[in-house]
């Protein structure tokens, strides 16, 4: 049986080559239908729009999706969530955060990274602790986790509080407009000095 995300699937596809951006989930959520996409240095918000326009389009040609539906298109974001085996092997060398079902031996909460992936199993290792490996089936959710660094030393200049905000806006669909000066305003000291 063809589900709501699979024909949504098959819209998405052409759109995702068109605005060169991989699909990386399709989600249906009570209503809600999610498309994450994602590239290598990230998604930004116009590319985002565009798509969410070009989806909504073809959506609406379509005709088979239901008017109440809501379409949300975004990045997979700074912390992603793992549902398939592919998102898995992507995330190797990650941190990550993995909760496994009731009933099976050992802890049911896993963190540290993710040192190896397969269709049918991953190997998570903690920090200073011994690698495990579970199966997938095992698994009810999974998510990377963002390791913020450290802020930078008073007094070690902003090049390395640059260099982390450049880090986030490239893992998530964050876009930071620079900052301009407009030096034909008016200082506004100087007209309230030149005003009698």
């Amino acid at each position: 049986m063809t589900t709501t995300a699979d024909r949504l699937a098959r819209l998405v596809a052409p759109v995702a080559d068109e605005l060169a951006v991989a699909v990386y989930d399709i989600e249906d959520v009570s209503g809600t239908l999610r498309v994450l996409l994602d590239r290598p240095g990230g998604v930004d918000v116009d590319t985002l729009s565009d798509a969410s326009r070009r989806i909504s389009r073809s959506m609406d040609e379509d005709g088979s999706f239901a008017s109440a539906s809501l379409l949300e298109v975004s990045s997979p974001g700074l912390e992603r969530k793992l549902r398939t085996p592919e998102h898995l092997q992507g995330a190797v060398g990650e941190q990550v955060k993995v909760k496994l079902r009731p009933g099976v031996d050992g802890d049911r909460r896993l963190e540290g990274t993710l040192s190896a992936a397969d269709d049918h199993a991953i190997t998570v290792t903690p920090e200073g602790g011994e690698p495990r490996t579970v199966p997938i089936d095992d698994i009810t959710s999974a998510r990377t986790v963002f390791v913020w660094e450290a802020a930078p030393k008073p007094g070690k200049g902003a090049q390395a509080a640059k260099g982390a905000k450049g880090q986030r806006g490239a893992r998530g669909a964050a876009v930071t407009a620079p900052t301009t000066t407009d030096t034909d305003e008016p200082d506004l000291d100087e007209e309230a000095e030149g005003t009698p």
